[in-house]
């Protein structure tokens, strides 16, 4: 016998036991019957019956029924054919006649079994009491019952509680009887349509057809093909109609192109009943209203994930990342003041643009992921053409802050008129998602698991408490009056804040060189100036009161169909190694490094970063990328781990959703042996070595 949690152990046992399997395979139907059993079958004994008597040409059903000791004080459970992460399935021979064949074991429903050992957690497919094995014979031949030999057979398996294992054996000799009627009834039946399997990124994603009204309680798959799926994971299930569709995270050991011959496995209903089902490669996506199971993780109540999505759209106000655009409303937030119909249909307007952007934005990331892919909140600034196009409108809002030129009705700077405050809005909303501040990550995060509707309820309150500050002052007289008096000031400080959205160019320029390389980012710079050209001689035109846009239309022309033919040709994702630029010289996050970094017993400190996130460069400046945190560190034997989020990463995406956050940045500690502890997603300049100095 072995104790579970020396795991090594009991590693070094099963694969004893694997070793032994291999060399007398599961389901040989000739070569030596042991004499005797080597262990015995005390703890779950079994017995070989047979339903009646063959008939040639016919199938006969055999059964293995297994029976705990009724008398023993433990709990004893035995294996499905998979058994998990640990455990042995059962390996049985049979004598047969010449020309009889045995087909594959019929189980029934297994359950889950879920152990948490010191630093990991195991899931094996167990069945607790007494359960019943069924194997087909296909007979062939004469069969005369008269002189016919019972058949016999040995068996191999593994009887385990939850602390002890050991093995089992046992001779077998067919005798009559048992409840096969009882028997059929627990087997899981095949489903008579095929399924459909996919793997995306690391995920394997099956569709199963079931008619709608068969209830799911708790649902799970039971994957019969080992080694193919992480067991402990959480399963995302959806449910569409007849179909269920459901995402399992790929297990480590996959290679690529498997699983090349098909999936097959049990889908469990949550009650004890299920069906088999068969999958072939085909197309795969997750749609329909989404099935909350036991193992998934848990949403808080709505109204908490409403409160802390209005509070998080509220703080990030004054988030880093937001910064630039606050220009942009201060200008209308003075302009406000002039009178109360203005201020207040001006107030509505920016709410409204608001509100739409998050709305549409977490609807197009919602569809994405339904259709198979893995993004994040901010999805849009992993693409190169969005940078683009962000880029030319601060360049161009930059000019017409300088005073360069004059926008026709919609000026973002003009205010008191609803056009101006709605596209500032939208504008104010499409820049704050870089960031993911305090309260707003566990909205966000359950965003990505709630049905349809509720994710956009929440989405649509991000967007209020961004816009409730403008729409406050809107509404409320008191708070309009403390604001400065219209006047000559609000040009000089228009021209100022110039610089602040200049910068935000500049950074945009830096992004577009990380995501699509030097040579791509000069051609953006050529495009960019000849917009800024355009804008100039518009300016002047302006100001001597002549036609302006047809001019601006004929300079900018070839500037931008240069740009739409250079661009492309010239784009190269250059390979970033933030491991090479960080004092700490961390290690490139995988689900494989993690697991062995926190294997050793070290303290971890995992943090997900992307360069077009302000808050995570702050963050890094202020808090990370310090002699004294990097000192902390060291004397406390810190593994130090980073994941680059800049362009799109499905492993990183799916990390991010399964520790309930849409995006970055993320900063989660693990202790030895403990689980991960994310850490405040705006750190102070001493939290890092504080927590490392308490580790040490």
């Amino acid at each position: 016998m072995f104790p579970l949690p020396k795991l090594w152990f009991a590693a070094l046992v099963l694969a004893l036991l694997a070793f032994a399997a291999a060399v007398s395979p599961a389901h040989a139907q000739d070569g030596a019957i042991p004499a005797e059993a080597r262990f015995g079958d005390e703890n779950i004994s079994v017995e070989l019956r047979a339903d009646g008597l063959p008939t040639a040409g016919e199938e006969w059903l055999l059964a293995l029924r297994f029976t705990p000791d009724p008398n023993s004080n433990e709990e004893w459970h035995g294996y499905w054919s998979n058994p998990g992460d640990a455990g042995q399935g059962m390996q049985l021979r049979l004598n047969l006649p010449d020309g009889w064949e045995m087909g594959e074991p019929l189980y029934p429903v297994p359950e889950r079994f879920v152990q948490q050992l010191v630093d990991t957690e195991l899931m094996n497919h167990i069945y607790k009491g007494a359960y019943t094995v069924l194997v087909p014979i296909r007979v062939s031949g004469a069969v005369d019952n008269t002189t016919r030999e019972p058949i016999t057979g040995f068996v191999e398996y593994l009887a385990c509680t939850d602390k002890v294992c050991v093995p089992q054996d046992a001779v077998l000799r067919e005798s009559q009887g048992g409840d096969f009627a009882r028997w059929r009834a627990e087997i899981a039946p095949l489903l008579d349509a095929e399924a459909s399997f996919a793997v995306e990124g690391t995920n394997l994603r099956l569709a199963i057809p079931l008619p709608a009204e068969v209830s799911l309680s708790d649902p799970h798959i039971f994957i019969e093909n080992t080694q193919l799926v992480q067991y402990s994971v959480a399963q995302n299930f959806r449910r569409d109609g007849d179909m269920v569709s459901v995402e399992i995270t790929l297990s480590d050991w996959v290679e690529e192109g498997q699983p090349a011959d098909g999936v097959k496995g049990i889908l469990s209903f949550g009650n004890g009943a299920g069906v088999r089902f068969e999958a072939s490669e085909g197309q795969v996506a997750l749609t329909g209203e989404r099935i909350v199971t036991s193992s998934a993780p848990q949403t808080p109540p709505l109204w908490t994930l409403i409160l802390g999505a209005l509070v998080g759209g509220l703080i990030l106000n004054i988030m880093p990342c937001v910064f630039p655009i606050l220009s942009l409303k201060a200008i209308s937030l003075a302009r406000a003041g002039e009178s109360e119909a203005k201020a207040r249909s001006e107030g509505l307007a920016y709410t409204v643009g608001v509100v739409l952007a998050c709305v549409g934005l977490g609807a197009v990331m919602l569809l994405l992921r339904a259709g198979g892919e893995q993004v994040g909140w901010a999805f849009q600034l992993q693409s190169p053409g969005v940078v683009i196009v962000l880029l030319v409108l601060a360049s161009v809002i930059t000019a017409n802050f300088a005073g360069v030129f004059e926008l026709p009705s919609i000026s973002i700077t003009r205010g008191g008129e609803p056009a101006s405050a709605f596209a500032t809005g939208l504008l104010a909303a499409f820049a704050a998602t870089p960031c993911t501040g305090p309260f707003m990550a566990a909205a966000l995060g359950a965003a990505l698991l709630l049905p349809v509707p509720q994710a956009l309820l929440l989405f649509a309150m991000l967007g209020l408490g961004l816009a409730l500050p403008f729409l406050l002052i809107g509404f409320v007289p008191a708070l309009r009056r403390m604001l400065p008096k219209p006047g000559a000031w609000m040009e000089r400080f228009r021209r100022i804040m110039a610089i602040p959205m200049g910068l935000t160019a500049l950074a945009l320029i830096w992004l577009t060189a990380r995501l699509g390389g030097q040579g791509f980012a000069l051609f953006a710079l050529v495009v960019v100036f000849g917009l800024i050209v355009a804008l100039l001689v518009v300016g002047r035109l302006q100001r001597a009161g002549k036609m302006a846009w047809p001019a601006f239309g004929l300079i900018a022309a070839p500037f931008v169909i240069f740009g739409a033919f250079a661009l492309p040709a010239s784009f190269a994702a250059p390979v970033t190694n933030l491991t090479e630029e960080s004092i700490h010289s961390p290690q490139a996050y995988s689900a494989q490094a993690l697991a062995e970094a926190r294997a050793n017993g070290q303290p971890v400190f995992l943090w997900f970063t992307a360069d077009w996130c302000v808050t995570c460069k702050v963050n890094e400046s202020v808090a990370i990328e310090r002699e004294a945190t990097r000192e902390a560190f060291e004397a406390a034997g810190v593994v130090t781990m980073v994941g680059d989020w800049t362009q799109r990463d499905e492993a990183i995406t799916m990390f991010l959703s399964e520790q309930g956050a849409a995006g970055v940045p993320l900063y989660l500690w693990y202790e030895s042996g403990a689980e991960a502890e994310q850490l405040p997603q705006v750190l102070t300049p001493d939290l890092l070595k504080e927590r490392a100095e308490r580790a040490r």
